[in-house]
């Protein structure tokens, strides 16, 4: 019973790391549109986007061993 649960704990975490992945592709084109546009506002958006999803993968990626 416990094994089920971890593995569908498991499943759960890779299922969450491949979607922040994907959104971190997509900020990665939208800052290359915005340098292609000359689009400050647009860049700007952009990274701060990229930035906040590498802040959500961290726990994902190094889970806190206390918990």
């Amino acid at each position: 019973m416990k094994e089920i649960r971890n593995n569908k704990i498991g499943q759960e975490v890779r299922y969450h790391l491949v979607g922040w992945l994907l959104f971190i592709i997509c900020a990665i084109f939208f800052i290359a549109s915005s340098l292609q546009d000359h689009n400050t506002l647009m860049f700007i958006g952009s990274t701060v986007f990229l930035l906040a999803c590498i802040a959500f993968l961290i726990p994902l990626i190094w889970p806190d061993k206390n918990l």
